[in-house]
């Protein structure tokens, strides 16, 4: 110790000059290490939902703008067009949306709701490029839905795909070069390769209005497609790309409990609901919230902005029934990062019952519905049925 010590006192002053360069150089590499920090993990591993490389650059037309905020489905689709402020509402609006906010009252005291599905219950969407090799998906299902299987026969999804956690195992191949899309429910991969219970496909994304029925592929139906209301997936979604451009271009995707049986509202096409309170939502519903509530005065946390924002400009559509009231992120699995998580994350460090808590619930409001009886036609399926004609695996 003794001689470390002396020569460090024998030192050249052109040493300790140099020392101390050093220092500084590593101080300021730590300070901008610290502010890269601050923002939110990367998002995007590999292609964009554009198909470009770039997050956001739309190929082709749009290729010169990498500014474009990317978006399932047409223009004027039901998942992308404005509501006027003077939208009419529903004659049940005021009750209905009374019995659902005694319904979110619950589950914020329970903190089991409302929630924001991402890890599980949520949608991995793998965006592929032309080249992207082709599988078959077998489909599970008796009787069998000829068009399905044959929509299924060539379908680019890569070997490492994996589908969300938890019963339903949603995914969606989504490839821009062909504008076409594949959604699956219940997806695995076993000795005989890949397999699924139900889903569906849809080609000329970019022009559809993101509800399947009989112009969707062809030979397609009404009762295809992974929710129980024949809405498509991919539809209200919160992507990675409203994340990065800090705003929701689109209506929102909701699912709540007690689901209202035996009718459902355009553009629904068919429903699995229960329930025989008359208050309940139906699937295919669209909320929104009042035009007149400024939202600037409620000091809510970013993306809970962003929802609000997206819920008073687009709507929200009921797609699915669930335990609890749900909206959906896209799910991370396609990703290298989780880019929800952590205080510099998506989330703020929050859980999705704590950003949604703010959310002005009580200014929803139910826009006039056109009501259809959900007959027991042939093939009219709805995921109660599914699940008794899944075949074991």
């Amino acid at each position: 110790m003794e001689r470390l010590i002396s020569c460090r006192r024998d030192a050249a002053p052109w040493v300790t000059g140099l020392v101390l360069i050093c220092l500084l150089i590593c101080a300021c590499l730590a300070l901008t290490a610290c502010a890269t920090s601050t923002d939110p993990p990367a998002p995007v591993a590999g292609l964009s939902l554009a198909g470009s490389a770039k997050p956001g650059q739309h190929p082709g037309k749009d290729a010169a703008n990498p500014a474009t905020h990317f978006r399932f489905f047409s223009p004027t689709s039901i998942w992308n067009t404005t509501l006027s402020p003077n939208a009419a509402l529903d004659p049940t609006s005021s009750a209905t949306i009374g019995a659902l906010n005694a319904v979110i009252a619950v589950e914020q005291q329970a903190r089991s709701g409302p929630w924001i599905n991402t890890t599980d219950y949520s949608v991995p969407v793998y965006t592929v490029s032309a080249g992207q090799p082709t599988v078959r998906v077998r489909l599970d299902h008796t009787p069998p839905e000829a068009a399905l299987s044959a929509a299924w026969r060539t379908v680019p999804l890569p070997p490492t795909a994996t589908p969300a956690a938890g019963s339903d195992g949603d995914l969606v191949v989504w490839q821009p070069s062909t504008d076409r899309l594949w959604e699956f429910w219940r997806l695995a991969h076993g000795p005989q390769g890949w397999h699924a219970s139900w889903g569906g496909a849809i080609e000329h994304v970019s022009s559809n209005v993101g509800v399947y029925g009989p112009k969707t592929w062809p030979g397609s139906e009404p009762w295809w497609g992974v929710s129980a209301s024949s809405l498509s997936v991919a539809g209200g979604l919160i992507t990675f790309e409203d994340l990065q451009h800090d705003e929701i271009n689109h209506a929102l995707a909701l699912a709540v409990p007690d689901i209202r049986a035996r009718i459902y509202a355009s553009p629904a096409q068919r429903s699995d609901g229960r329930s025989t309170n008359p208050l309940s939502l139906l699937e295919g519903a669209r909320l929104r919230l009042n035009p007149n509530l400024d939202l600037t005065t409620l000091h809510l946390p970013k993306l809970t902005l962003m929802i609000a924002q997206a819920a008073q400009r687009y709507g929200i559509y009921v797609r699915d029934g669930s335990s609890n009231v749900q909206l959906y992120a896209q799910d991370p699995k396609s990703l290298t990062v989780n880019p929800y998580l952590g205080p510099q994350g998506y989330f703020e460090g929050m859980y999705p019952d704590q950003l949604l808590a703010s959310f002005p619930w009580k200014e929803l409001q139910l826009l006039k519905m056109q009501l259809h009886k959900n007959e027991p036609r042939r093939r009219r399926r709805t995921r109660a049925d599914l699940r008794r004609h899944t075949k074991g695996r």
